[in-house]
């Protein structure tokens, strides 16, 4: 049977991002520095190490050196991340404006999703964001219902780790640590804004602190 340092390695090198919510065991296992120092031997043999994002809550793996391979690698995580970055932010800016909120969506933050679905079906401008957004092809929703749409958005941000169901018998979803991650992203394309996208991807991949 596979320890506790056995399981976390495992979703470190899988490409998990660890926080609090998607698995709080091994959030609290990497919060403890003798934790992190037993696991880096093992990352280091593979080139990888522990990196979080800027505020230490968040943990993923890295590469430890950049050779040819494990740029290309990271320039085209990069440009798959830019390229989605419309239909993310669009959807977050829609989830911010039905939650009424004054601060945008963070790491365990609940979406109930009947709570959504009355509010944007109750607000057309709300409903033709939704069909817009399901018909980008990150989500390829081919549904004509509205709550056709909204489930196939959050099942395909569920299945690529930007949303997690505690529960499958309920429809309340939280957001995770991938999000946060993301805000950075965003943020780092702010600030070269000026520089084409294979250009954003180099300068990401030589600052070495977004993958």
């Amino acid at each position: 049977m596979m320890n506790e340092a056995g399981r976390v390695l495992s979703l470190l090198l899988e490409g998990k991002f660890i926080c609090q919510v998607t698995d709080e065991e091994a959030w609290r296992y990497l919060k403890r520095r003798d934790n992190v120092q037993t696991l880096e031997p093992h990352l280091a043999l593979l080139n990888r190490s522990l990196a979080t994002t800027a505020d230490g809550e968040v943990f993923f793996c890295a590469y430890t050196t950049l050779g040819d391979a494990e740029r290309k690698v990271l320039q085209q995580q990069f440009q798959d991340i830019a390229s989605n970055l419309i239909p993310l932010v669009e959807w977050l800016m829609l989830i911010q404006q039905a939650s009424e909120s004054d601060i945008p969506l963070t790491i365990g933050g609940a979406l109930r999703l009947s709570e959504l679905q009355s509010v944007i079906e109750d607000t057309p401008a709300y409903a033709e964001q939704l069909e817009k957004i399901s018909r980008y092809r990150l989500f390829n929703s081919t549904s004509v219902n509205l709550d056709g749409q909204l489930k196939q958005v959050f099942k395909r941000l569920t299945d690529l780790g930007y949303l997690h169901k505690p529960n499958s018998e309920k429809q309340i979803y939280l957001a995770t640590g991938k999000i946060e991650h993301l805000y950075e992203i965003i943020r780092f394309i702010d600030e070269t804004e000026s520089l084409s996208l294979a250009e954003q991807a180099d300068a990401a991949i030589s600052q070495g602190n977004l993958l």
